[in-house]
């Protein structure tokens, strides 16, 4: 069978300090619940600079500058032992400042919903005119910008959702509606970060990987915000809006959503595409969230560490037709948790790893990486979560016991050769088995291992539709050459031998 394979991928954050005060969900209801709270008048003093941010290995892993085993090498806390000379590109991305990212928000912005003062604005365009992802027809879309009593008075009157940079504000989002709760200017504010964000991952993509974007076929975003009116919510899409700035001209897409889980649920659906020829080329990407910007921020303050969910994450991959070199999805060896799995860790868990490697005769150890939800433990431990990515390999490791591939003692020596530190941020579906495709790819193409196993996982019941968990595995793996397809008979060879049988028969005739 001729797999899909994984062609290319990007990783971008972009640091949004002023959003974690002012639409990070935490602190947003916060202010509503508990104006004068402790927790607010001491959340200002717990923000990090920018170059505190890209000096944060597990940043600077996220974007590929270092390997995640490089991260058990380094001192902790890691905040606390930043990086000298740390840059904001990587191989596989960058981690962009607040006002450029501000800028390009109003760069995606079709619908004239973004307003930057005049100031701001020739500021930062001169910022991303620099930027050598930035093209020249980006860079008109900023248009000019407006008097600061102009867009006071939409923020005032209207009901604008101010943007801020350095406690000044530098804009605002419009509504686009006086009544859909839908096109609320809050509404449109996230679902713009969710563009801005997919568009630098894609452009990140071209730009990393040596793309020819008209080459796209198809995109699939996989974030977990939805945009639509009051008369469809999530109608979307997200796909086709982010392929447009990008510049994905022979593209079409759609959304995919699925919580947490829907970037590994996307990247079945882009290579069964691939693989049943709809599209040659299908990118799947995803923006980051605003809403959980300093999620665990209480906990953090508490214990008087810096906000460390300060960045917005975002990723793309590019999918492709085998070419008998890149890593393979194995489509036939999916794990689905089923309606029917159950909901205990240890149903999941087998569902999503053992039912797979039964099919393909493998054990467990024989997937040389397992990457689930690879939240970065620093943010997660103070806030009593514990270490994410631990406990799922721990499980794993549990059930290489119950199968006898592993004893009992090996535990932890499975663990530290098959699983991994945790690097991402906590930005639901971002750190959900995606972070480490990148790696895979670049582990397999250079021998380093064989086989790594991409896990999904996501809580259904957040939107309060049904109780039942999700999730989704899919392993990539080593290319063992194309396969040649078996050729079908041409037109011209079916003539061929219905010229030759027509003769044939007419020559019985004669004879008779």
């Amino acid at each position: 069978m001729n797999y899909a394979v994984v062609k290319g991928t990007s990783y971008i954050l972009v640091h949004a300090r002023d959003m974690v005060l002012n639409n990070g969900t935490t602190q947003t209801t916060e202010r509503v619940i508990n104006p004068n709270s402790e927790y607010l008048k001491k959340l200002p003093n717990h923000l990090r600079s920018y170059e505190e941010a890209v000096g944060y290995l597990p940043n600077q892993v996220y974007i590929g500058n270092f390997k995640p085993e490089e991260l058990n090498n380094h001192p902790q806390p890691w905040y606390e032992n930043l990086l000298e000379g740390a840059d904001r590109n990587g191989k596989y991305g960058e981690i962009m400042p607040e006002d450029e990212f501000i800028g390009l928000m109003k760069i995606v912005d079709t619908f004239d919903l973004v307003k930057l003062t005049d100031e701001f604005t020739k500021e930062v365009k001169a910022k991303l005119e620099a930027h050598p992802l930035m093209r020249e027809d980006l860079i008109a879309r900023l248009k000019s910008g407006e008097d600061l009593n102009v867009i006071e008075k939409l923020i005032e009157e209207q009901g604008a959702e101010p943007i801020v940079l350095d406690g000044k504000t530098v804009g605002c989002v419009k509504r686009a509606h006086d009544v859909d709760q839908n096109l609320n200017a809050h509404v449109l504010f996230e679902n713009l970060v969710v563009k801005a964000s997919g568009v630098l991952a894609g452009l990140n993509l071209i730009a990393k990987n040596n793309i020819n974007p008209d080459d796209i076929e198809y995109v699939i975003e996989c974030s977990e915000e939805a945009c639509g009116d009051m008369n469809q919510r999530g109608g979307g899409n997200f796909a086709k809006s982010i392929a447009e700035i990008v510049g994905f001209k022979n593209a079409t897409g759609s959304d995919t959503r699925g919580f947490c889980a829907a970037p590994t649920h996307a990247l079945i659906i882009a290579a069964s595409l691939i693989e049943s020829k709809a599209a040659k080329n299908v990118v799947v990407l995803a923006g980051g969230s605003t809403a959980k910007l300093g999620m665990n921020g209480k906990s953090h303050v508490e214990k008087n560490m810096p906000i460390l969910e300060d960045v917005i994450g975002g990723f793309a991959v590019l999918l492709g037709e085998n070419d008998g070199v890149n890593p393979i999805l194995r489509t036939d060896l999916i794990g689905r948790h089923t309606v029917g799995t159950g909901s205990s860790p240890q149903a999941v868990m087998t569902s999503l790893v053992t039912v797979p490697l039964n099919k393909a005769g493998l054990k467990i150890t024989d997937i040389d990486k397992y990457s689930a939800e690879m939240q970065n433990p620093e943010i997660t431990k103070p806030a009593g979560a514990g270490d994410v990515p631990m406990a799922n390999f721990k499980m794993i490791g549990a059930l290489g016991v119950t199968r006898k591939d592993i004893e009992r003692a090996e535990i932890n020596d499975f663990i530290k050769k098959h699983g991994m530190t945790g690097w991402a941020p906590t930005q639901g579906h971002i750190p959900s088995g995606v972070p480490y495709l990148g790696f895979a790819r670049e582990d397999i193409l250079e021998g380093k291992i064989q086989r790594a196993m991409i896990i999904g996982k996501g809580s259904l019941f957040l939107g309060r539709m049904t109780n039942l968990f999700d999730g989704v595995s899919i392993i990539i793996e080593k290319n063992p050459g194309k396969v040649e397809e078996e050729k079908g008979v041409s037109e011209e060879e079916i003539r061929r031998l219905v010229a030759e049988a027509m003769r044939d028969f007419a020559s019985h005739l004669l004879q008779d």
